[in-house]
């Protein structure tokens, strides 16, 4: 027997990425921190976005799909150096095939460096664009390691969001 769609859909992303020297750093769809000389870049198949990872892993979450690794294997070439953005176009795609649109994001960068503040407003536009939703949809912040661990050491930087999806009308 068929059970009616819930009104609501939580999903849950999580992302991390080594951390190397030489920028640029691609967060949120955002290049940030290759000016200086001590800049980073997150070490990974794709882009390595660990935010548009997350974002992606939330949004297929919520609708019990399978996950950004089973979608988008970092073994196949096709996706070597690919924009995250593709991974989130996919996932919105089949959150909406689900009948669902997104109701809000929230997010956490977890990164000793770069310093994410004056980032955060072009990301959450980013975002937004992305997921075809209104920027008031898309919560954002940053926390640095506090010297802890290997985001506190500036070893990686990882990436923790929450979505929550509507029934679409």
């Amino acid at each position: 027997m068929a059970h009616p769609a819930p009104p609501f859909r939580i999903g849950l992303g999580y992302d991390s990425h080594r951390l190397g020297r030489g920028g640029p750093l691609r967060i949120g769809g955002v290049s940030i921190g290759d000016e200086a000389p001590e800049c980073f870049h997150a070490i990974g198949h794709s882009d390595a976005d660990v935010l548009l990872h997350a974002v992606t892993d939330a949004l297929l979450g919520a609708i019990a799909a399978a996950d950004i690794g089973r979608l988008f294997p970092d073994d196949a070439e096709v996706n070597r150096d690919r924009d995250s953005a593709e991974f989130i176009a996919a996932a919105l795609a089949k959150v909406h095939e689900a009948g669902y649109a997104i109701g809000n994001l929230d997010a956490v960068i977890l990164a000793q460096q770069p310093k994410m503040a004056p980032h955060i407003d072009a990301m959450r536009q980013r975002i937004a664009g992305l997921l075809q939703c209104p920027i008031d949809s898309i919560g954002l912040k940053a926390k640095t390691g506090e010297g802890v661990d290997s985001v506190g050491r500036s070893e990686a930087i990882a990436a923790r969001v929450v979505v929550l999806l509507q029934r679409a009308v």
